[in-house]
């Protein structure tokens, strides 16, 4: 059947009949927001580069938490900026670290609140790599797996409900899972950052993380930004070693690769709309040059399109907000 019979544009009349038909939907319950704990009493520290996003100290996470839920955003992924750094980054896996201190406050003022940490040691290690040096300036693998078991061990005792590790060491989720296993926490899930590119767009991140590399890059052990089946194989193996949820980071560039996962795979599926997506935005909206409440919330079902089930967003406050006010 053809034109003059079929006119696609009968089921695009109206509002009523568009919202009837649409095929995929977005809401605040799909979203995850980032928060970046300092140390420190009172702090709300703007991020230059990232208008509207803050490093805060652990007292003002009530105020965030309050936030969010009344937003209807369920869950937090949790960034901590640690008041000293060293070589073997310490601060990560610390019971009392800034991380575990934010985890404790939100337990007991949040419950409601689900409670993902960021398993990482860049923001911990003095030069600002994911795990410990060789004498070359390389990170060691295995070395840095005991430290991220470690510290995800450290993260389920202080009260997280999800571990994500984001570090890209071979056979981390493997490492992490028989480290939670081995102290009881067999229910905790972990999300892995399954396909994690080497991307121009952390800049931002970098800032608000205090985690920009001392010297070098982490191309050694992030992907390669040209490369597709090579994700399809470090999902696989997350899969294999027990990953319950996959990510793909970033994600505006690497919806393809979004697809492929979901389409492949079937498992839940989440994406990072990073920071230098967010930044590009805010930008832009800034010079009036885009509607950004048009631009956040299509960019967002994008990525539900191509088949994220959770989006962690930057964007996720102001998102929420208007898909509240339709």
């Amino acid at each position: 059947m053809e034109f003059p019979t079929v006119r696609m544009r009968r089921l695009r009349r109206n509002e009523q009949i568009r919202r009837m038909v649409r095929e995929n939907s977005l809401d605040a319950g799909d979203l995850i927001y980032p928060l970046f704990v300092k140390p420190g009493s009172g702090v709300r520290d703007e991020v230059s580069s990232m208008p509207g996003v803050f490093q805060v100290s652990v007292d003002q996470l009530d105020r965030e938490a309050d936030e969010l839920l009344k937003a209807g955003i369920p869950a937090v992924i949790l960034f901590g900026l640690p008041e000293t750094k060293d070589e073997a980054g310490t601060g990560a896996y610390a019971e009392n670290g800034i991380v575990q201190q934010a985890l404790r406050r939100l337990k007991e003022k949040a419950p409601d609140l689900y409670r993902i940490t960021d398993v990482c040691l860049c923001e911990y290690t003095s030069h600002g790599h994911c795990g410990a040096l060789d004498e070359g300036g390389c990170v060691i693998n295995d070395v840095t797996l005991e430290l991220l078991a470690q510290t995800a061990v450290s993260h389920a005792e202080a009260g997280a409900d999800m571990v994500a590790p984001s570090d890209m060491m071979d056979g981390r989720v493997a490492a992490i899972r028989a480290a939670l296993d081995g102290e009881g926490f067999v229910e905790l899930p972990i999300m892995s950052y399954a396909a994690k590119y080497a991307s121009g767009y952390y800049g931002p991140f970098r800032e608000a993380a205090d985690s920009a590399p001392a010297f070098g890059d982490r191309t050694q052990y992030q992907m390669d930004p040209a490369n597709g089946d090579e994700a399809l194989r470090e999902v696989a193996l997350d899969v294999d070693e027990g990953a319950d949820i996959v990510m793909v980071k970033p994600a505006l560039a690497y919806m393809d690769v979004l697809w492929r996962v979901k389409e492949m795979f079937g498992m839940p599926t989440a994406a990072y709309n990073v920071s230098g997506e967010y930044a590009m935005v805010k930008a832009a909206a800034a010079r009036g040059w885009i509607d950004e409440k048009r631009v956040v919330l299509e960019t967002l079902t994008g990525f539900k399109r191509a088949g994220a089930d959770l989006i962690v967003s930057y964007h996720a406050k102001d998102a929420a907000r208007w898909l509240a006010r339709g």
